[in-house]
């Protein structure tokens, strides 16, 4: 037995864990003659070589990464596509030099190289994420969405990402349809810092990645908007998946829980971010529509049953103030993006413990107005202070009893006006502390202790 357990440790020892699979990365790279055009005073051939050298510089050291290219060697010709660096390529300098020694020459044939790339991983029994970057249109026949198309109901496993760059608004739809066949995103690139920013979010969103199970879509006036999305666990800063939605759709992993979703536009800059909480169900799809089309919050503030004036805040989910205002004892309709809210109501004039009242988890829905409701209590004390057939300068000082705290106080003065001198309170039980200010009273005190009730009137009469 000992014999048996000793030849157990020493396989344990030489047993090399079994290391995560990472599936291989391959680019698709534009090298059609309209990369020689500029941008920002750099051709768009140097901005890409640079900023692909760099994202695959950053990879992991274990990511193999391959290559294939089309029009970098004839002119005109739809089948110029070819692999500059296989699949199993463990070097990045290999791909970082054999983009920059591309010279840009031919057409856009896309839908020819993702046959090719597909069928690469078909015949290898591979898969892998693609990463398709181009300046233009299709220059040949076929349809690149129905390419991929295929492919998927063939059950080739693979993730498709697919980069715009420079492309402009009309010529985008097919390869919108193609990531969205692909399991991927479609990702626009307007000059050198917007394409390293989506290719480091596309190469990091891999086939060897959970499948989306959330999406998002942003709109404006019916428009779809270009939005950042990021996922926390409810009701804390730990974040679970982020996005951006291109003006199409951001597809989040999110396990089976309840999640505070930020939504930041990142274009139109009058357009405020905004908050919801979602849930993810286990094996069900989910899906939101945020719209930054202003909803309303009808806010409603009382005091025993009464209108009553307060100020108000609202704040995100994330605690920012986004909208506010006095109610002066009336409705207040407030407009605010669509989204969830707190809302921070204050009544003035009443003083006590619970002057302030925090209305949680508001929903406001874009087009639609919600209410927000609430009642304070209070009571009224009414203190006079005389003396000598007069009325008495005092201070009057009033602390809460059971909390030991300080609420409120003021003075008498000697005028019928002011005295007796009238306060609002929460209802509850309070110590009253009174000192004499007028001469041939000064330094007398009195205390005394009165409970509040709602909607009732105390009233106390001290006489030095």
């Amino acid at each position: 037995m000992k014999k048996l357990a000793l030849l157990f440790v020493v396989f344990c020892f030489f047993l090399k864990p079994h290391a995560q699979e990472v599936s291989p990365i391959l680019f698709i790279y534009d090298a059609s003659g309209s990369m020689w055009g500029k941008l920002e005073d750099r051709t768009k051939k140097e901005i890409a070589a640079d900023v692909l050298a760099e994202t695959v510089g950053n990879l992991p050291e274990n990511q193999d990464v391959g290559l294939l290219a089309y029009g970098h060697r004839k002119k005109g010709d739809c089948d110029d596509i070819e692999y500059l660096v296989d699949l199993k390529n463990h070097s990045k300098a290999k791909i970082i030099n054999g983009v920059k020694e591309i010279n840009p020459l031919g057409k856009t044939p896309l839908a020819r190289s993702a046959t090719i790339a597909i069928n690469s991983l078909k015949e290898n029994k591979t898969k892998a994420t693609i990463i398709l970057i181009t300046d233009g249109i299709e220059s040949c026949d076929g349809d690149i969405c129905d390419v991929v198309s295929k492919a998927k109901l063939e059950g080739i496993e693979f993730k498709l990402h697919i980069v715009g760059f420079g492309l402009k608004e009309g010529e985008k739809e097919q390869l919108k349809c193609a990531a969205n066949a692909g399991n991927g995103s479609y990702h626009d690139a307007a000059n050198a810092s917007g394409l390293q920013e989506v290719l480091t979010e596309a190469t990091s969103q891999t086939v060897d990645g959970p499948k989306g199970n959330f999406s998002i879509y942003a709109t404006k006036n019916e428009q779809p908007v270009d939005a950042w999305v990021r996922a926390y666990k409810k009701g804390t800063k730990e974040e679970v998946d982020a996005g951006r939605t291109y003006r199409d759709t951001s597809f989040l992993y999110l396990p089976p829980g309840k999640y505070d979703l930020q939504i930041q536009p990142l274009e139109n800059t009058r357009i405020k971010g905004t908050s919801l909480t979602v849930e993810s169900i286990e094996g069900r799809m989910g899906h939101e529509t945020v719209s930054f089309d202003g909803g309303k919050i009808n806010i409603i503030t009382l005091n025993n049953g009464e209108g009553w004036d307060c100020t108000s805040k609202i704040m995100t989910k994330s605690g920012e103030v986004v909208g506010g205002s006095r109610t002066y004892g009336r409705p207040k309709i407030i407009e605010v993006n669509a989204g969830v809210y707190d809302i921070e109501l204050v009544a003035l004039r009443i003083k006590g413990l619970h002057t302030t009242y925090k209305i949680e988890d508001v929903e406001v829905q874009s087009g639609k107005t919600v209410e927000a409701k609430h009642e304070f209590k209070s009571g009224i004390a009414l203190i006079s202070v005389s003396g000598g057939g007069a009325l008495v300068d005092a201070t009057v000082n009033i602390k809460d009893k059971n909390a030991n705290k300080g609420v409120t106080g003021g003075r008498t003065y000697t005028s019928p006006n002011n005295n007796p001198k009238e306060f609002i309170l929460n209802p509850g039980v309070y110590e009253v502390a009174l000192k004499a200010l007028t001469e041939g009273f000064r330094g007398k005190s009195e205390t005394f202790t009165m409970e509040i009730k709602q909607g009732e009137t105390f009233t106390k009469t001290i006489n030095f």
